[in-house]
């Protein structure tokens, strides 16, 4: 049975880091469309989330078991550990304009999966 604490990498987490980073990626298509009026609000919606994305699929750390292993472009477990919490941020500041309830329910669910992650997160920070 896993612990708190020692749940970063079994599967039923990551499905839901995976659902936390769909739901991230929306909010930033959401708040990104808010910030502005006509074709500017779709470029944002558009642009934004794509940004957030590509950060998030290139930089990454050789030998996470929560990715693929692989890394596009190799960075130290520190940066890769503020890219994500980068794109968490932003996704719950940008939506917090339009909901503050999915802000916070976003915001929530974020630290729940750290804390459960906490595993891979001194993972991330010794590498």
């Amino acid at each position: 049975m896993y612990a708190v604490g020692v749940f970063g990498f079994h599967p039923v987490n990551l499905a839901f880091r995976f659902f936390l980073e769909i739901a991230a990626l929306t909010a930033i298509a959401v708040g990104g469309y808010a910030l502005g009026s006509g074709a500017f609000a779709w470029i944002s919606a558009i642009a934004l989330p794509l940004i957030a994305a590509v950060v998030w699929g290139t930089f990454n750390v050789p030998g996470d078991r929560s990715r693929s292993g692989e890394a596009s472009v190799a960075v130290s477990g520190s940066v890769r550990l503020i890219i994500e919490l980068g794109v968490f941020v932003t996704a719950v500041m940008l939506v917090s304009s339009l909901s503050l309830f999915a802000s916070l329910a976003l915001g929530i669910a974020v630290v729940v999966h750290y804390l459960l992650s906490i595993d891979r997160v001194r993972w991330l920070l010794s590498n």
